[in-house]
């Protein structure tokens, strides 16, 4: 019997029934249910339909998102604390946040067709290295507490001090930051101490500190967290001469006034970019930073742009030293970071080109005004005031009144924070109004100030003198004209799924419909404080109850967490959760983790933070684990085995059948399993990991889940477990109801992570119901298959399942054609953007392929055209097979080709018209790529990553 979907579902999923037909007969496969009972094996299928609420209509979840949106009430925050009210420029709101041009575009893997969201994130980091007075600042963290953590074990590769030292925190860093801090340290045995720094100023002060221990990094808030300011050039000079780096958590627009660290002594600067224009959302997302001195930028976490130059020698950006990254180092990374938040690092950095610096500079000063004006206030009423030095945060003493002060505060409509009974901190911002001024005021019983704008008074030492965000860019566009066309002009410059199909496996580029995106920016969910009092947010709460619920119908596990804001974080806390749960069962020496040699590089590298030993696993020659040598390992290993990490179908695109017999061997080990998830939209609807054999995985919703990979990032990582380990969740220390009191502690700043984001997936869910989302996975294995099935003549398919069939995902073994021919995976994949497509993944999970994941959300046409491109291309190789070009010559080799390209000198042995316009590409949908292939080698030879000054572009 044909099921009849709902409009949405019919809208989300590209083929339609008829093409659905016409690829099953392709496929060999007398409907879509033959198909499945043919992929997917037996022992893990599901033995009952997906159960879910019914799919509504759009309109209908509208109206459910409204009502939970009217549950939230939005006061004006005055919390702080790194999170602060911000106007984000309607000209950055609708031309990035809310364009698809910028939000479905991809991490920039190939940065031929990169090269806008790689300027914009050129311009963050220049923003960041100029205000922090840093050499090199990376592409975006995921938040200001992990990019903390993230200096920690950065600090402690970089010092020489010895192995049993410790970290060394400021008590006024952020209370998220120093929790965050805690549950990375633990498992990697480094001892955290908290202590009041601010008159420490030689050697012998910060030892004693530490009751004499050696110390490896310091880390300071700037300003501190009750809002005071200290000169730490004293400190960074007794840190150094006792052999440790120096790290200062800074607030970004205070550093437009504040002399940067980099001035003081600092090694590294970490925050958040949250205050330049990107609201607060509940907690996230936003863009951490991190900037370093000469001599740590190759330590540096996470993503770096740099500037490089094409194969003609025009300038050309790409991802800088990407050997640092886990798909090469695995267990040996110096991070398990993948997803960054790059859609909000380009928010951030358009915030600051559109303000300039001298916009800024006077932001902050408005902001440092109307707390000064309100410090002076509370003083001439008679109120304690306890920063001498400050920038936008007073501490208020209020001796046994705190709590009545803070409601006197809330009836107000403002709230304030309570740091305990005889303290309360009041933050101001660029939102803060008179109206907000006098209202706090009358909350403390005093007069109304009257704020006028004035220049900090503080010491010489602390007044910033030297010059920033001089570049060309940060003084043009300041008109709405100017920067609208700014805008338009990068987005020019990228390919994202606005354009065409982007078939990368792994990484399941699916439609993220608009239905979906519309409550992201509604100011019931973007504009609240994530430690707003609980009953002003019970309407974001009930929505992320639902998903909780509704992610553990789908996977068979038993509770979730929301919180880890990237998949890497949800791996983390998979494995914490495992660690703990060996820990609280007497068997703390359980750290050996499995790990196939196919699995992503994230795994590895998850797996050391967590306190793990990393033993990797054989890959078999069909692509599956190895089970003679899986079998070894577990009787090897078997007294300390901690956990298997597989993911799940494989990463080669596999649907394995031993996964339950894995499984099985593990438990019965003493060990626990961990699933991946990464794949799961080959698995909802069909087969469920708590149910045949999963402990716990982590889910990415910037992948099945539709939340938008935003050019990198936002991403969301929840964690899945089953009952026995739901009481190792993470938590909060600000938040009771972010998690059990027995939890692993916090791995994001906010209590539920990036949660203003996480109205789309709900939203996903609400519109496909149960059948919706079984169907879309139906369909994603047949379009792969499909795919497969038309380019196997031409490219060997390498792995595949029962029947010859593969999961969602299929991989294209070039190798044998490299060996005889020459030409590359990279040359294909260049050549594809004259064809006006994206590449499939590169060399992953085997070097010398191509894997190919075309999503539920690709129509028949796309298909189609994406396979004639190939096949077309292939042709292109036969060429050079035959002898009729070199590949050095060839058409392949000189993608991708320009515009410009055409108009010169043309000595190429192919036409302009078969350069540009090859069979298949439609004229009116040309794709012209902005710069040749890029010379990654020279970019990583000649390092820069910040904006050049305009004589370098001279030559």
């Amino acid at each position: 019997m044909t099921h009849v979907h709902p409009d949405f579902v019919q809208r989300h999923i590209g083929p339609t029934s008829d093409d659905e037909t016409r690829m099953l007969e392709v496929v060999g496969a007398s409907s879509m249910d033959a198909l499945i009972e043919r992929a997917i094996p037996e022992v893990i299928a599901a033995r009952r339909p997906l159960e879910l609420q019914a799919a509504a209509s759009e309109p209908a979840a509208i109206a459910e998102l409204r009502v939970k949106a009217s549950r939230n009430s939005v006061l004006t925050s005055m919390i702080g604390l790194g999170y602060y009210g911000t106007h984000t420029p309607a000209v950055v709101r609708r031309n990035v946040l809310e364009n698809p041009a910028w939000y479905t575009a991809y991490t920039p893997y190939q940065p031929e067709i990169s090269q806008g969201r790689l300027e914009a994130l050129l311009n963050f980091q220049t923003v960041v290295s100029d205000l922090t007075g840093l050499l090199t600042s990376g592409a975006s963290l995921l938040d200001e507490a992990t990019a903390v953590a993230e200096a920690m074990t950065l600090m402690r590769r970089g010092s020489k001090a010895a192995q049993d030292a410790v970290l060394l925190l400021d008590a006024q860093l952020l209370p998220q930051s120093i929790a965050v801090t805690r549950t990375r340290a633990l498992p990697l045995g480094i001892d955290v101490v908290v202590a009041d720094l601010s008159e420490i100023t030689d050697g012998e002060a910060l030892l004693a500190a530490t009751d004499g221990r050696a110390i490896f990094g310091v880390v300071v808030q700037y300003p501190g967290a009750d809002g005071t300011i200290h000169d730490w050039t004293q400190l960074a000079t007794a840190a150094h001469d006792a052999g440790a780096l120096v790290t200062a958590a800074a607030d970004l627009l205070a550093l437009t006034l504040l002399t940067p660290p980099g001035e003081w002594g600092a090694d590294i600067a970490v925050g958040s970019s949250q205050r330049f224009g990107v609201p607060m959302g509940f907690g996230g997302p936003h863009a951490g930073y991190m900037s370093v001195r000469d001599g740590l930028q190759r330590t540096l976490p996470g993503r770096l742009v740099g500037v490089s130059v094409d194969a003609v020698g025009a300038p050309a950006f790409r991802l800088a030293l990407q050997t640092r990254e886990q798909h090469i180092r695995r267990e040996k990374a110096t991070s398990n970071i993948c997803t960054a938040q790059v859609l909000l690092a380009v928010m951030a950095s358009m915030y600051a080109v559109y303000h300039g610096p001298d916009g800024l500079r006077r932001i902050a000063v408005a902001v440092h005004s109307k707390a000064r004006a309100l410090h002076d206030a509370l003083e001439a009423g008679g109120v304690e005031v306890l920063p001498d030095h400050f920038f936008d945060t007073v501490t208020v003493v209020v001796p046994g009144r705190a709590d009545a002060v803070v409601q006197a505060a809330l009836e107000r409509g403002i709230n304030i924070w309570e740091v305990d009974g005889d303290h309360v901190s009041v933050s101001v911002d660029e939102t803060t109004t008179d109206d907000d001024l006098r209202s706090v005021a009358q909350a403390f019983g005093v007069n109304s100030p009257k704020p006028v704008p004035v220049e900090p008074n503080w010491p010489s030492a602390l007044v910033r003198t030297s010059d920033y965000l001089q570049y060309p860019v940060f003084n043009t566009h300041h008109s709405e004209t100017s920067m609208l066309r700014y805008l338009r002009s990068l987005s020019d410059r990228d390919y994202a799924l606005d354009r065409g199909m982007i078939p990368l496996g792994s990484c399941t580029m699916k439609l993220n419909a608009t239905t979906e995106m519309e409550a992201v920016t509604w100011p019931e969910f973007a504009n609240l404080h994530p430690f707003a009092p609980a009953d002003q947010t019970v309407g974001i709460r009930e929505l992320i109850t639902d998903l909780e619920q509704w992610l553990c119908a789908i996977t068979g596990y038993d509770s979730v967490s929301l919180q880890p804001n990237a998949g890497s974080q949800g791996e983390f806390a998979g494995l914490l959760a495992i660690h703990a749960y060996h820990q609280a069962n007497g068997e703390a020496e359980r750290n050996i983790c499995l790990i196939p040699a196919s699995a992503h590089g994230t795994n590895a590298a998850s797996a050391v933070m967590a306190g793990l030993k990393v033993v990797v696993v054989k890959t078999a020659p069909t692509g599956e684990v190895d089970m003679e040598d899986f079998k070894q390992k577990v009787k090897e290993h078997g007294e300390r085995l901690a956990a298997l990490m597989v993911t799940y179908p494989s990463t080669n695109g596999v649907y394995e059948d031993t996964i339950t017999e894995l499984c099985s061997l593990v438990h019965e080990a003493g060990g626990q399993v961990y699933v991946d998830g990464a794949n799961l939209n080959a698995l909802i609807g069909l087969a469920q990991p708590g149910e045949f054999g999963g402990d716990v995985s982590h889910l990415n919703l910037h992948k099945t889940f539709c939340i938008p990979h935003g050019g990198g990032g936002p991403g969301v990582g929840p964690v899945a477990v089953r009952s026995h380990l739901a009481p190792y969740l993470p938590n909060h220390p600000l938040s009771e109801h972010a998690g059990p009191t027995t939890g692993v502690g916090p791995i994001s700043a906010a209590p539920f992570g990036s949660a203003s984001i996480l109205p789309i997936s709900w939203a996903y869910v609400r519109l496909m119901g149960g059948a919706g989302l079984t169907k879309a996975t139906q369909m994603a294995v047949l379009n792969a298959n499909y795919v497969a099935t038309r380019l196997r003549e031409s490219y060997p398919v390498l792995y595949a399942g029962q029947d010859g069939l593969v999961a969602h995902e299929c991989i294209l073994d070039l190798r044998g054609i490299t060996k005889e021919t020459g030409v590359t995976v990279d040359d294909v994949a260049k050549r594809l953007i004259d064809y006006g497509f994206h590449s499939p993944t590169m060399s992953f999970p085997v070097a010398g392929t191509l894997m190919v994941e075309p999503t539920e959300s690709e129509d028949l046409a796309e298909l189609d055209r994406f396979c004639a491109a190939m096949i077309a291309i292939r042709e292109e190789i036969d060429a050079v097979a035959n002898g009729e070009v070199s590949a050095a010559d060839s058409v392949l080799r000189h993608a991708p080709h320009t515009a410009l390209s055409l108009a010169g000198e043309w000595e190429h042995p192919y036409t302009r018209q078969e350069a540009a316009y090859p069979a298949g590409v439609d004229p009116l949908r040309k794709y012209w790529a902005p710069v040749r292939r890029v010379d990654g080698a020279y970019g990583d030879r000649h390092l820069v990553c910040t904006c050049p000054p305009p004589e370098a572009y001279e030559d």
